[in-house]
């Protein structure tokens, strides 16, 4: 087993991982910018470290500055979380030269998924339904429009590398799809500095569902079921659920073997993420896949019963995963809500600063996972989220209730934040009747009038 970790992240993932390694008997050295000095994963790391100023770019994403702490500190590995270095091929390669355990993939792994044009074709070539259309980056323009017009309008067009919604265009004539390549691939340069884009065919109001993936170092690779991402902003998500309500035993099987069989075909190792459109015909699609640990792992945790950070420490440490696919069961319902420093309406935007008062939930199928204290500064230099309620119960109805309950006692006062919205939706007849896909929740914004108290 590993015994010296330095986690490298910030916020709610790190001090996530902390708390797992403190399981372990693991010792783990926190890395922090000057402007989280104040989380509390810099508080419950045995060592911490500060990297940089606030900027990320000189701080969490400073890989020399990570690596000396390091190995000034003894690590013999790196957790990099999500985000930030947890998918750069050059991070995990010169850990690797420096004799540090990257606890993921392995780098030729990263590259090759972390590519979505390449990934799609090595899940088509390896039997996963792939959304029809290019077959690589898209060279020019004439190749665009003619691979538009063969797979019909409407089309997407999506930067080949990265995430988040960026690089993205929705193209329904010649007209717009002319117009947003030329977009998405500047803002695919801006974000990934790689403005290389490739084109799909675009799924009208499809679900998002992704395939929780883990793999040791052996070859064997089992799947934790799905999870349901429909619910976002700006391609953001904001509520996420394990089981879907709209995947049954047959369909779960399907795709779980598929994404099992993808996973197998590169020869996929640690925790890693497949995510899928669903049609409204039950066909799905592969869209993506991370390599890396979700911000949503929570609910599948609670629903299988696995700590997937540890998991991915195991594994990393060498030690097959010691069950089988016919071991693995759900039991139950889970639903995870992110808590943003912002409020959710159409045009709304972080909402950084001091939390006066915080209340924390607790209770019977209640998980609070969070840097945050009262007290506590958010600063306005990262993502807004600071914290994710999780509620389990033995069904989607119960699960759905103990989430109202704790929303209703959860407080934050002295900034504005999510926790609105969420209780807005708890209440929404479509979202409890499981009435959904990824464009119901822009429209529901645009007709819902939410209150700004708490």
């Amino acid at each position: 087993m590993l015994r010296r970790i330095l986690v490298a992240n910030r916020g709610e993932i790190a001090l996530r991982i902390i708390r797992a390694c403190r399981e372990l008997n693991i010792e783990t050295i926190a890395v922090y910018s000057e402007a989280d000095r104040d989380s509390l994963h810099t508080r419950w790391a045995d060592t911490s470290v500060c990297i940089g100023p606030a900027s990320s770019q000189k701080s969490y994403l400073n890989a020399q500055n990570i690596l000396a702490a390091a190995v000034a500190h003894g690590a013999d590995a790196i957790h990099p979380g999500y985000g930030y270095l947890s998918e750069s091929p050059m991070f995990a390669e010169i850990c690797e030269a420096h004799n540090l355990v990257f606890i993921g993939p392995t780098p030729q792994h990263i590259e090759l998924l972390g590519d979505k044009s390449k990934a799609k074709a090595t899940m088509r070539d390896a039997g996963v339904p792939v959304v029809p259309g290019s077959e690589g980056s898209i060279r020019d323009e004439a190749e665009l429009v003619r691979i538009a017009g063969e797979i019909g309008y409407p089309v997407m067009i999506k930067a080949s590398a990265g995430g988040g919604g960026k690089g993205m265009r929705l193209a329904r004539n010649k007209e717009e799809l002319l117009s947003g390549y030329n977009t998405a691939r500047a803002e695919a340069a801006a974000a990934f500095n790689n403005d290389a884009v490739y084109l799909e065919k675009f799924i009208e109001a499809p679900r998002h569902i992704e395939i929780q993936l883990f793999g040791d170092n052996v070859g064997n690779i089992v799947h934790f079921g799905e999870r349901e991402c429909s619910l976002q902003r700006r391609h953001q998500k904001l509520i996420e659920e394990c089981p879907s309500a709209v995947v049954d035993e047959t369909l779960r099987s399907q795709m779980g073997e598929a994404a099992v069989r993808g996973a197998k075909a590169v020869q996929y190792c640690n925790a890693g993420t497949m995510e899928f459109l669903l049609d409204n015909s039950g066909q799905f699609y592969f869209m993506e896949m991370n390599t890396r640990i979700q911000v949503e792992h929570p609910v599948t945790e609670m629903v299988y019963g696995i700590d997937l950070i540890k998991e991915q420490i195991r594994v990393a440490s060498g030690e097959a995963l010691g069950y089988e696919q016919a071991d693995i069961s759900p039991m139950g319902h889970a639903i995870e809500c992110r808590i943003n420093a912002e409020a959710v309406r159409m045009n709304s935007r972080p909402s950084p600063g001091m939390i006066q008062t915080l209340f924390v939930p607790g209770g019977c199928g209640i998980r609070w996972d969070s840097h945050a204290h009262q007290g506590y500064a958010i600063p306005p230099f990262y993502d807004s989220m600071f914290g994710k309620l999780i509620a389990w119960g033995a069904d989607r109805d119960e699960a759905i209730e103990r989430m109202k309950r704790a929303l209703a006692e959860l407080t934050v006062e002295g900034i504005e934040t999510s926790i609105p919205f969420h209780r807005a939706m708890m209440e929404d007849k479509a979202f409890r009747e499981a009435r959904f896909s990824t464009d119901f929740l822009e429209q529901w914004l645009e007709e819902t009038e939410l209150s700004t108290k708490e």
